[in-house]
């Protein structure tokens, strides 16, 4: 019983968290901070978003294997392997305006020889952690391939965004590590950190607060509302992870950690109207 009770604990204040952290960044600062390392150039010639070739057999399959994040989330979009032209867009704009001109987007694209000579050239990172996690990353990425088991990833060792969700806000997020990692120097150790207990937990608010901070800042007031329905309770996916790996080993640990991020983003979207109402008038309003 001790264990369990450390993991409600646990669960609890991060539950606080993810509600404390508003996770917005306000005022919101375009392009990554300077001094960093910077991002593999593309190729003369490479168009920096690629999408997979449809294919009705494997995405259905990629579909029926993402059921469990479309429940997780409440987002029948997720790892759906069918990405519409608005979050392509969102994505690109998103990019554009953050300079992030040589990040590589792969949309539902499987494409193993693409992402080893992105890794063998990709001389932003430290050959020693290029030759060993980021070959552990691309061996991975090849034997499991993300177009039939989904998962929306960041990958630092080859700078490429890979999507597999027609979810703008999900794209976002994903485009926010890309931006947190231009900004730094050593992108290699910062990378390795996100293994270590809890401190995943920091990387994801950064991308997160990134992705919520820059919709706050654009006129749409719908597309925010809708990320705080999606990435609040993504985050509280990586809190119950993490307890459930460091504090209680418990499935239930992990699927209980979503709840306090259902609840905040649900509540925090219900605020964006009237925030955006308030400053409109000159108001501060959180």
């Amino acid at each position: 019983m001790r264990p369990i009770s450390k993991g409600w604990k646990f669960l609890g204040a991060a539950g606080l968290l993810v509600i404390a952290q508003g996770c917005a960044t306000v005022p919101y600062h375009y392009g990554s901070r300077p001094g960093g390392a910077g991002a593999l150039p593309l190729r003369p010639g490479e168009p920096q978003i690629e999408r997979g070739k449809p294919n009705a057999l494997i995405d259905g399959v990629g579909w029926v294997v993402g059921i469990p994040s479309k429940v997780i989330l409440w987002n029948i979009r997720m790892d759906n392997h069918s990405i519409g032209t608005n979050t392509e867009m969102t994505l690109q704009a998103y990019l554009g305006r953050n300079s992030l001109t040589n990040v590589k987007v792969r949309l539902n694209q499987y494409a193993p020889g693409g992402e080893w000579s992105r890794l063998f050239r990709n001389k932003t990172v430290g050959w020693g952690w290029r030759y060993t996690l980021g070959i552990l990353s691309c061996a991975f990425y090849t034997i499991l391939p993300q177009r039939i088991f989904g998962g929306d990833n960041y990958n630092a060792y080859t700078d490429t965004i890979s999507l597999y969700s027609d979810v703008p806000a999900v794209a976002l997020h994903e485009a926010g590590h890309a931006k947190d990692f231009e900004g730094r120097t050593w992108k290699g150790t910062y990378a390795f950190t996100y293994m270590l207990p809890f401190v995943a937990l920091y990387h994801e608010a950064q991308a997160t607060g990134d992705a919520v901070g820059y919709l706050r800042d654009q006129p749409d007031g719908e597309a925010e509302r809708r990320a705080y329905h999606v990435l609040y309770p993504a985050y509280g996916t990586y809190i119950g992870g993490s307890a459930s790996e460091w504090v209680a080993p418990y499935t239930w640990v992990y699927y209980a950690g979503v709840i306090p991020g259902h609840i905040a983003g649900r509540w925090k979207g219900s605020t964006v109207e009237e925030r955006r109402a308030g400053e409109g008038r000159g108001e501060q309003l959180p």
